[in-house]
């Protein structure tokens, strides 16, 4: 073969249809020095041997540039360099601080905490783990001889005269680490070329490895997340690959999630961010005092919430009060029309998805609502309400709550009429907050399936909010769906809630009902949000937890709202 005929090389492309295996793409920040981006050969070619595909991002701190460079990869390489500007951790410089890099500093940091909202796999080298801890709210020693070590223990020598791809030191791994289940081992040999290292990892990191003097030289994300920082140079060591095969492994999953948020339909059957109105939230802004915006949306790939009118007990005038809730609501989708519509039934979701909308449906959680009158529920359905919650923690007029005084023994004479009004409006009844004895009249009285927006599994927390498994069972009997909540003091009675109770809630659920019969409704805003299932921004992480448990997508569209939607579709369509 002729090396310069251009045709030679092009037949390999040309032989085959596609043209290309589809890889993932991994965005690598490249550095700066004498008015040039430059970059080091280890760390692409690590890349494309893991099968990746390598993308270099210029340091440019425009964020429409970032977030167009975030949609087009599926994981990020942050490579090494100088040091970071203190001042980013509201720090003065110390004397030992080597020289900084500013053309870095401002554009790494926005993409990384970017890349992170966004739940894309990350990988920092060296300075790259220094920029993770800074952009994530920890802290970085502007030289080793800052750090308090223990007591009995002096700095090893972490600075390197041997060739970069040698190895001069150890490292300790943290057992149930990322980087354990990496290697395998409790001890890697790295190299090393620092003067700085992550003092702290903050609330998001976790230290995951350690040189003998003490010294963090890896950190991992404390949130179950694809996010890992080591302070030695992989790109160099022979046995640095299996760390570049971990982040191309993890984009190859993050993509397979975003690509499946692109077929499905995902529904949140319970948020309260109402709540916040008052305190005068805009859905259109990131804001932190709130779990679910646009941008959170957007960033979990997040298509649908039922936004609830939540009306604490007692309220004076409740229908007018439920109203105001329902009428901001409807004037924050007017403002952000381009973005957000209203819907009513499920063929509405899968239209404004189709067009690029996000959608939000009405529900109205307790029933004190209708002020005592069943003929309300007909003003309620014609505002939009998809299911209204019978109470909340009290008994009402309608039924006796979860955590009542059983003033009724179940559900109401009252409460029998409203019961048989939602029927023929096509209303769901919802009995999350419900008592069991009013949950087993409802079934009874119901002539369609009813539904637990928001229920998690008393076999695996005993609270009174929770459904016993015999509910369970009862409830998929007649057809209808529980939603696993994640309220923490709903999924653990003692201890941290996290990502992985909410699954074992799932699947206790399934095991119990079928897959046919669950499904997710946060109570995002009403104090729902856990460790890796915050809020909507994580909500594709959820998604990435399903996939790596074998779950099909027709599971997964079951379990993203599609078993709610068909006994929404049954209700709407059985009405008189």
């Amino acid at each position: 073969m002729n090396h310069f005929e251009l045709k030679n090389h092009l037949r390999e492309a040309y032989m085959r249809f596609p043209e290309a295996e589809v890889r993932p793409v991994i965005g690598i920040t490249g550095n700066f020095e004498d008015g040039q981006l430059r970059l080091g050969r280890g760390y692409y070619d690590s890349i494309v041997a893991a099968g990746g595909v390598p993308l270099v991002i210029p340091p440019v701190a425009d964020t429409d540039v970032i977030i167009n460079s975030l949609s087009r990869i599926d994981g990020l390489l942050l490579s090494g360099g100088g040091d970071v500007n203190p001042l980013w951790t509201g720090e003065e410089p110390s004397p030992l601080l080597h020289g900084i890099n500013r053309e870095r500093d401002l554009p790494e940091l926005l993409i990384t905490r970017l890349a992170f909202n966004r739940q894309i796999p990350i990988l920092g080298i060296c300075r790259g783990i220094q920029v993770l801890a800074t952009a994530l709210g920890g802290k970085v020693a502007q030289d080793l001889s800052l750090l308090k070590l223990e007591e009995g223990k002096t700095l090893i020598k972490h600075s390197q005269d041997a060739d970069r791809n040698e190895s001069t030191h150890t490292v300790t791994v943290g057992r149930g680490t990322i980087l354990s289940q990496i290697y395998d081992a409790p001890k890697l040999h790295v190299n090393s070329f620092h003067h700085q290292a992550v003092s702290d990892g903050g609330p998001r990191l976790r230290v995951s490895a350690v040189a003998p003097d003490g010294v963090i030289e890896a950190v991992e994300s404390s949130e179950f997340k694809s996010i890992l920082g080591v302070q030695w140079h992989p790109e160099c060591l022979a046995q640095g690959a299996p760390l570049f095969q971990w982040l191309v492994s993890c984009a190859t999953a993050w993509r397979q999630a975003q690509q499946l948020h692109d077929r499905v339909l995902t529904l949140d059957t319970h948020c309260d961010t109402p709540m916040f109105f008052p305190q005068g939230v805009r859905i259109e802004e990131r804001d932190q005092r709130i779990l679910v915006d646009l941008h959170k949306m957007d960033e979990g790939r997040q298509d649908a919430t039922i936004m609830v009118a939540y009306l604490p007990q007692p309220t004076e005038h409740p229908t007018e009060y439920a109203d105001q809730i329902f009428d901001q609501i409807e004037a924050m989708v007017r403002r952000n029309a381009g973005s957000i519509a209203l819907a009513r039934t499920p063929d509405d979701l899968w239209r404004n998805k189709r067009q690029g909308l996000k959608s939000i449906m009405l529900g109205i959680e307790n029933g004190i609502a209708l002020d005592g009158s069943v003929e309300r529920l007909r003003h309620f359905a014609d505002r939009g309400i998809v299911y209204m919650t019978l109470c909340h923690n009290g008994d009402n007029d309608i039924c006796d709550s979860a955590k009542g005084t059983a003033t009724h023994g179940g559900v109401s004479a009252f409460g029998r009429e409203v019961i048989a009004e939602m029927n023929r409006l096509g209303i769901l009844v919802d009995l999350s907050h419900a008592a069991e004895t009013s949950f087993y009249d409802a079934l009874d009285i119901s002539r369609v399936p009813i539904v637990c927006s928001h229920s998690s599994s008393r076999a695996l927390c005993d609270h009174p909010r929770n459904l016993t498994d015999d509910q369970m069972r009862a409830l998929a009997a007649k057809g209808g769906v529980a939603q696993t909540t994640i309220y923490s003091g709903f999924l653990r009675r003692h201890g941290e809630s996290t990502i992985l109770d909410v699954l074992d809630h799932l699947e206790h659920a399934i095991e119990i009902m079928g897959i046919d019969h669950v499904g997710l409704g946060t109570d995002f805003d009403g104090d729902g949000g856990v460790r890796g299932l915050a809020n909507s921004s994580e909500l594709i992480h959820f998604t990435l937890q399903l996939l790596a448990r074998r779950y099909s997508e027709a599971d997964i569209q079951k379990i993203w709202g599609g078993n709610f939607l068909r006994v929404m579709a049954q209700a709407q369509q059985n009405k008189a």
